[in-house]
């Protein structure tokens, strides 16, 4: 299976060298660009790309409300959005985690995990990597937002509570498995289960969910 890129930068060089690197890749293809976050919007209307790689700082619209607004379209329902930042600098990442965005990269990441962020976000994971994620979403968590997802985790079982603060931590399924003694089926089936109960969309809105009820502290490995 192909996944489909759509890349979204305004700067043309930025784009011009993303599009190389997914090109290269077997599995991947680019099925669109955008120079600024409407025309992101738009694009991502015409062609349905499976994954929008979204940088943050971009004219006319930004890309935290780019992503807002194709999160809340019904027919672009199952696009998901990789968003870019600089990390030190782009304090807007939780809220496009919270506008609905499936994780973020930074922008000065190697080729191949660019790739293989692409694959792991396609896939219906988060890239939630375990230290930055840590120390960025407490930074800026702190401040009011509407909720993300409609439960909180006293409605888990404490095997799911377990599971929900190593997903907080960056752990994928197969990692979940490793630390809790499961096979990575039955952990993807818990992770499930808690976004049913939780009313989360993805695993970017659990570790949200983690750090908000305070069952994920800072440092916290």
């Amino acid at each position: 299976m192909t996944i489909r890129v759509l890349l979204a930068d305004d700067q043309t060089l930025v784009r011009a060298a993303f599009a190389m690197l997914v090109a290269s890749a077997r599995d991947m293809e680019v099925v669109g660009e955008a120079g600024s976050g409407r025309e992101a919007v738009g694009t991502a209307r015409e062609v349905r790309p499976d994954l929008v790689v979204m940088d943050i700082r971009m004219p006319d619209l930004d890309g935290i409300e780019a992503t807002r607004l194709i999160a809340a379209d019904e027919t672009l329902a199952g696009v998901r959005v990789l968003v870019l930042t600089t990390y030190d600098t782009d304090e807007n990442i939780v809220e496009a985690l919270r506008a609905g965005a499936s994780g973020f990269l930074v922008k000065d990441t190697r080729p191949a995990e660019l790739l293989d962020a692409i694959r792991t976000v396609a896939a219906g994971e988060a890239l939630l990597s375990p230290g930055p994620t840590a120390r960025l979403i407490e930074r800026f968590l702190r401040s009011p937002s509407p909720a993300v997802a409609t439960g909180g985790p006293e409605c888990l079982s404490d095997r799911e509570r377990e599971v929900l603060a190593l997903v907080a931590r960056g752990l994928n399924n197969t990692e979940i498995g490793e630390a809790l003694g499961l096979s990575p089926l039955t952990a993807k089936t818990h992770v499930s289960r808690i976004m049913g109960k939780l009313g989360a969309r993805d695993r970017a809105q659990l570790v949200i969910v983690a750090y908000e009820s305070g069952m994920v502290t800072p440092g916290t490995r």
